[in-house]
Parts: structure tokens; sequence; C-alpha cells
């Protein structure tokens, strides 16, 4: 690429940029305000991740491993009803949303949920770390608060930007090259890729009042990271364990609960 094209990629995608730092969610009790780096649309993101999950599903059907557990499968789905009714509170379009919740039989300790709220929870673990229905709200609480922030959106976006080029402006104009590579990637970020400190802090800090909202007890993100970090030798498991350390999150927590405890306690006496 000539230097003027490459002048004339950079700028456009600077003015992308600017266009698409956003906030996608209301900041709720806890105040999630960070703005936020948006290029690709919501509805090729959700579609993509909608079609990357149809194929997770696909996987684990062959393989017999689809909510052969009923009784993970049952509290998994009555917890993460519970937490979706929550949903709105952060985003009104939520409740429009196609969510879907399904488990795989896995021995892994792990759980996501895609772009568009469609969750994923692996039966290791809830069996494994023998987690509590609080527990395991602090696991979904977190996984859809993943989804309501668009985190998945955003990493496809910052990847997108650093590749600057022309023919990467032309993907995000919509031209069906970047498709497969949608796919791909939003496959690729809510199964792999760690999320940044950022992203993992504020789904900590909206999964918390989500939970509470529904009525599930704060106070088990607290046990919940004890037995992350006895799991896993100090780091966690791998769908948490990036940023920030086990330790930090556990503090950051305990100083949030008292902002959603009333929430907790409204909604226990309901």
């Amino acid at each position: 690429m000539n230097t003027t094209l490459r002048r004339c990629s950079a700028a456009l995608l600077v003015s992308a940029a600017l266009a698409g730092c956003v906030n996608t969610t209301a900041g709720g009790e806890v105040g999630v305000n960070r703005k936020q780096f948006i290029l690709l649309s919501e509805q090729e993101v959700t579609a993509m991740s909608a079609q990357a999950y149809t194929q997770e599903l696909q996987k684990a059907k062959t393989a017999g491993a689809l909510n052969s557990n009923a009784v993970i499968t049952r509290r998994v789905r009555a917890i993460s009803e519970r937490l979706i009714r929550q949903a709105p509170v952060f985003r009104a379009d939520a409740r429009n949303w196609k969510w879907e919740v399904n488990v795989a039989t896995s021995p892994e300790l792990n759980a996501y949920c895609m772009a568009g709220g469609k969750i994923m929870v692996y039966s290791g673990l809830v069996e494994k770390l023998a987690l509590s229905d609080d527990e395991l709200a602090t696991v979904i609480g977190h996984e859809m608060a993943h989804a309501l922030r668009e985190h998945s959106r955003e990493s496809m976006s910052q990847a997108y930007a650093q590749q600057a080029g022309l023919s990467i402006v032309g993907q995000l104009a919509g031209l069906s090259q970047g498709s497969m590579e949608l796919a791909a990637l939003a496959t690729d970020v809510a199964l792999t890729k760690p999320h940044s400190r950022g992203m993992e802090s504020e789904a900590d800090t909206i999964g918390l009042e989500l939970m509470a909202r529904a009525g599930y007890n704060p106070q088990a993100s607290i046990t919940l990271w004890q037995k992350m970090l006895k799991a896993g030798g100090g780091g966690g498991p791998a769908f948490l364990s990036t940023h920030p350390a086990g330790e930090e999150r556990i503090a950051t927590l305990q100083r949030l609960i008292p902002k959603v405890m009333p929430l907790y306690q409204a909604a226990a006496k309901k």
C-alpha cells in the first residue's frame, strides 16, 4: 500500500474510532461508565456470535454432551432466568434478546455468554467446585455482564483496528469478505481470548449487581473466588483468570458488596 492510501486508510479508521466511542450500558447502582471503542455493528457481531454458538451446540450434541445432565441443566436455566430478568436495568433492549441457556457435559471449569445472550455453562465448573446457587449466579451473572457490555464486540473492534488498511475499512462497511472472518473471530473471542483487565472488572461489577437484584447473595462472589483460587493454584480457571489477580478481585468485590447489598435485601423480601 502506498503512502497516500495508507494515510487515507488511517484517517478513515480514526474517524470510525471517534464515532465509535460509546457506552453500551447504563451505569446501574455500581456506576460502570467507561467509554468503549466500537467499530463493528451490533447486528453483525450478534449474528456471527449466534452462528458460532450454534456450531458449539452442534459439537456438544454430536458428542452426546448437550444438556445431558438434567439436574445441572435445570439449575443453570432457573438461575439464568432470574438473572436475565434483571438485564434491562443495564440495557433495555436486552429484554428482546434471543437468550439461550445450555450446559455442556465437560470436565472443564468454564462458562461463557456470547453476544446477544448465548449462555453456556460447563458441568465441570458446577461439579468440581460444588457451587451453590448463589455461587453459580456469580459466574453466570459475570458472563452475562460481558454480553450486556458488548465486550466481544469491543474486542473484535480492537482486533480489526490493529490491522490498518483499506481492506479492513471495506470490511467495516459490510463487504462479504469480513463475514467469515467475523464468525471465526466471534468464536475465538468467546472461547479462547482472555478479556482485558478493564473488561473483567466491569463484568465482576455488573455481575455483582445482577445477582443481588435477582435475589442471590453477593457474598457468594467471595466464596466463589476462594474456590477458584484453590482450584487454579492461585490463578483460577481460564475463563476468569487473566486480570485482575484473584486476591485483587476479591478485595474489589468486598468493596462493592455494600453498594449492592440493599438490592439483595430488597429482592429477598419479595
